[in-house]
């Protein structure tokens, strides 16, 4: 009867854990591609829905309520053959705040060169010592990132493993038939992302990136001066970043995601906050800076 009822026990337990990582959400568009047969594309969102949420990324046991809330949107802009594709992904990471129903936008890129193959029917498999499935070696590729990414706002470092694994990604995909694996073939592609999160010059942005989600925005809902000033500083290393090298990679993926977020947390802020902040925002992110405006603009009560 013991060993019955710790049998229920373990599997009850068991209902509320997943091995998965991520609760990903997919959308693939061929808004763009005529006179075609318009179920593939659904086969292949279907596809990679499953191979991006049923597939063990890391060794760690994730409850089904802290699995990692992300989007992947395909934009097909070319279909070469009836099996390969060119076109668009979009990619988005949100993070729960601590004691609040606010996800943080902590990543939010586009890469305009993905081609691949793409079978129907056939299963979608990922070989960790290859590069023969340009389709799934793009996906592990960003799901070792935000694997990354999420993993450095919870703790100093924490994402190291991942994007070494997306590096070495990298580093076998060197001789692909496809773009944006390489130095030489733009400034903002895989390999620059991947080669700014694991240069220990930009070690900064890391850091920002925890102190900024931990020890900033979790403590808003209890503290929020006391978080708003630890966003502020952190903020600084962005412009470490900024001096050491204007045209990195991780500074505009930071405020793509970032500004509109930044603007709703220094609104509130005190005027000496607000003038500190408005100095790193408009020389680290010029382009935004008639959004930062925004942040004098509000009145402090």
């Amino acid at each position: 009867m013991t060993k019955i009822l710790i049998l229920i026990i373990l599997i009850y337990c068991s209902l509320g854990v997943s091995g998965q990582e991520f609760r990903c959400n997919v959308s693939v568009s061929s808004s763009r591609i005529e006179g075609t047969y318009k179920q593939v594309f659904e086969s292949m969102r279907t596809d990679i829905y499953e191979f991006m949420n049923n597939r063990k990324w890391s060794d760690n046991v994730f409850a089904s309520d802290e699995r990692i809330e992300c989007t992947i949107f395909i934009q097909i802009t070319e279909q070469i053959s009836s099996e390969e594709f060119k076109g668009t992904m979009q990619v988005q990471l949100n993070r729960p705040i601590f004691n609040s129903s606010y996800n943080s936008p902590v990543l939010n890129l586009k890469d305009n060169d993905i081609q691949f193959r793409y079978v129907e029917f056939q299963p979608m498999e990922f070989d960790e010592t290859s590069n023969s499935n340009p389709l799934t070696n793009v996906l592990a590729y960003y799901a070792n990132v935000i694997l990354g990414f999420d993993y450095d706002t919870f703790s100093p470092l924490g994402g190291s493993v991942y994007f070494q694994r997306a590096r070495d990604i990298v580093n076998r995909s060197q001789n692909a038939r496809e773009k944006g694996w390489r130095a030489f073939e733009g400034t903002f592609n895989r390999f620059w992302l991947i080669e700014n999160l694991t240069n220990k010059a930009y070690g900064s942005f890391r850091e920002l990136i925890y102190r900024y989600h931990r020890l900033g925005l979790d403590v808003m809902a209890d503290k929020p001066d006391i978080g708003r000033s630890e966003i502020a500083d952190a903020l600084k290393n962005m412009q470490r970043v900024y001096r050491a090298k204007p045209d990195t990679y991780v500074n505009r993926i930071f405020f793509d995601a970032k500004s509109d977020e930044i603007v709703n947390i220094f609104s509130k802020g005190s005027t000496d906050e607000k003038g500190r902040v408005m100095t790193v925002l408009t020389e680290c992110d010029p382009s935004n800076s008639g959004k930062y405006e925004k942040i004098m603009q509000q009145k402090v009560f």
